[in-house]
């Protein structure tokens, strides 16, 4: 049942929000044990939430699923990590309690990366089960939000999943699982009970089965938040109207049937196109992304140190420095000890200078070359991933700098802030091919027009 249709049924009482949520927890627990998408499934406050809802809300009784990261009051928030196993928050995220407002009901924690750090979703916690593509269980679902997006495409009960992003975290499996994944501008949607990865960089975004959906629960999550300094007073534009979009040239460096893919659908829609180059963003946007997030992410892994949040031990005849090195050397999985190191490393005096604000500074140059673009186009377009979902053994093989490479085409819109939706438009060895729509900072209404181009 489509999510707009099954919130009408609701408001008009011919459907059951109760049965809803016990039919969805019950093939959630059954999928969980194939695929492997929840890091914890919240049964008793989703028939809590169902029980109580509000039949009012413009989201009254639909499900909906959140990505590890985002905390959520007395449900254990792990961002994928073993270091916060038992962490239970005393608050909700500022973007959860709007969700229950509006009568949405909350029905779990998905799998992710740890902390977000991975293009696959194999990079999870020490103790976690990694995630499988819900069209072939031997393939990723792709990362950091990989449970979502998993879920978002088996699930055959009305559904929408809240997500993050850093770097790609939405569009890349929204793009491997064929579902639809909207990245909202920075600072939309407050960031208030998000367990950080890089907070110039994050953002809470939606995946739906189809655009519409994502819609529907973007118009309820935005605002200004006092709780969040980097959210935004300013409101999504309400111009809608996209006369031309420009193909990023340099994104179209891909295998010939992924590029066939996307003329054939811009082509089949009547879509309006010219070519765009972004040369400094396909040079450097990469490099710039990972210096930021990494030593972003070392500064926000410092506070856990087995003190305060999540694993504790006893201290009792060890010093602070035994402790803390204990703890997280035995609780960070690979990628986020080499994360640490990298990012740290970039901070440090002597090499600041040369790394994280030279970086600082190519973002600049990028978020400029980028406003220079829309002044002749409305959107910009380009594959999501340069390749399809790849399998589990090819990306065990992979080293570290083939891994960060795979973020080529998403890290430029997600380093400069700006929305961007990925949408399903086709299938290569039976595997979906995303395309992502990009816009200027605050005009999400032109992502949902995308397909009647004047």
């Amino acid at each position: 049942m489509e999510v707009n249709k099954y919130i009408n049924d609701v408001k008009d009482g011919k459907v059951s929000v109760i049965k809803t949520v016990k039919d969805i927890l019950k093939e959630a627990n059954k999928i969980n044990k194939d695929y492997n998408y929840f890091n914890n499934i919240s049964e008793e406050l989703a028939l809590e939430l169902a029980d109580n809802v509000n039949l009012d809300g413009k989201l009254a009784g639909l499900p909906i699923s959140i990505k590890d990261c985002i905390c959520v009051r007395d449900v254990e928030s792990t961002a994928g990590s073993k270091i916060l196993n038992g962490y239970k928050p005393l608050f909700n995220a500022t973007v959860i309690d709007k969700l229950i407002k509006e009568g949405a009901v909350i029905i779990g924690k998905t799998s992710q990366d740890e902390f977000g750090f991975g293009s696959f979703n194999v990079n999870v916690g020490l103790d976690k089960k990694i995630p499988k593509n819900p069209l072939d269980k031997e393939r990723v679902t792709g990362g950091s939000s990989g449970g979502s997006a998993g879920f978002t495409r088996l699930t055959k009960h009305p559904h929408v999943s809240i997500s993050e992003s850093t770097g790609g975290s939405i569009a890349c499996p929204a793009s491997f699982c064929g579902v639809a994944g909207l990245t909202p501008t920075y600072g939309l949607v407050s960031r208030y009970g998000l367990i950080d990865y890089a907070n110039s960089l994050d953002k809470i975004g939606v995946m739906g089965k189809n655009v519409s959906d994502t819609k529907l629960v973007l118009d309820v999550i935005p605002g200004h938040d006092e709780k969040d300094s980097t959210s935004l007073k300013e409101k999504v534009k309400e111009d809608s109207k996209v006369k031309k979009v420009g193909i990023i040239e340099e994104s179209l460096n891909v295998e010939d049937k992924i590029k066939d893919k996307i003329y054939e659908y811009l082509d089949s829609n009547n879509i309006n196109y010219v070519k765009i180059k972004l040369p400094l963003t396909n040079k450097f946007s990469l490099d710039s992304y990972y210096i930021i997030a990494m030593a972003e992410a070392s500064t926000n892994l410092a506070k856990l140190s087995g003190m305060r949040y999540g694993v504790e031990e006893d201290v009792e005849g060890k010093n602070f420095n035994e402790y803390f090195t204990k703890i997280r050397s035995e609780n960070f999985g690979k990628e986020a000890k080499r994360r640490i190191i990298l990012g740290t490393f970039t901070r440090m005096a002597g090499y600041r200078d040369a790394y994280y604000l030279k970086a600082m500074k190519v973002r600049r140059l990028i978020i400029e070359e980028y406003k220079k673009a829309f002044q002749k186009v409305d959107l910009l377009v380009s594959p999501t991933m340069p390749i399809t979902a790849p399998k589990l053994t090819d990306v065990n093989k992979l080293k570290p700098i083939e891994n960060y490479m795979m973020d080529i085409l998403t890290a430029g819109p997600n380093l400069a802030g700006l929305p961007h939706l990925n949408v399903n438009v086709g299938y290569l060895h039976k595997m979906p091919i995303g395309l992502m729509f990009i816009a200027d900072y605050l005009n999400e209404n032109k992502l949902y027009n995308f397909e009647n181009v004047i």
